[in-house]
């Protein structure tokens, strides 16, 4: 006669296959090779000159104040590249980008195309700071999803990487 032990061993084996949620186990090829799904800042490319606390308050669930504090430092960087200290936000961004008299040229200012495309990340600009940052300053709740955030995060690396590309940073 086997040991109860022995018996609810062996009944515990045998049942465990079939009460194991489904999904990768030890035998999975992503599991052997210690394969993992990266991080949404990894997948979306999230631009790494965010401060480290737009990555620990989204890891944390606070992806409106994770976006708030992405928007907050694009607004410095204009800040400092235009050298604009009186203006904030929305008019930071119209007088920063300004194409009759940018103090941040994206581009040469030369041809039609230039303008329209100075004239439009103005506006991009302006429009994230008055859309996107602003609400997260003054509202309590705003609600952003995990995806939601990350889209403005993707945004607010556009808008990085566009002053990167024109070597103002």
């Amino acid at each position: 006669m086997k040991k109860p032990l022995e018996q609810f061993e062996r009944l515990a084996r045998s049942t465990s296959l079939e009460l194991a949620p489904s999904g990768p186990t030890s035998q999975d090829p992503a599991n052997i090779l210690n394969l993992e799904e990266p991080h949404p800042f990894e997948s979306r490319n999230i631009h790494p000159d965010l401060p480290n606390k737009v990555r620990d308050l989204f890891d944390d669930g606070y992806g409106e104040q994770s976006v708030f504090e992405a928007f907050k430092f694009i607004e410095k960087e204009v800040k400092r590249i235009s050298n604009l200290r009186n203006k904030t936000g929305y008019a930071l961004m119209m007088d920063a980008f300004n194409e009759t008299n940018a103090k941040i040229r994206l581009n040469h200012l030369s041809t039609e195309s230039d303008f329209d495309e100075q004239r439009g990340y103005k506006s991009i600009f302006a429009g994230a700071a008055a859309g996107i940052r602003n609400p997260r300053g003054h509202e309590i709740d705003i609600g952003d999803t995990p995806d939601e955030a990350l889209d403005y995060l993707a945004l607010a690396s556009l808008l990085l990487r566009r002053l990167d590309a024109a070597g103002v940073r």
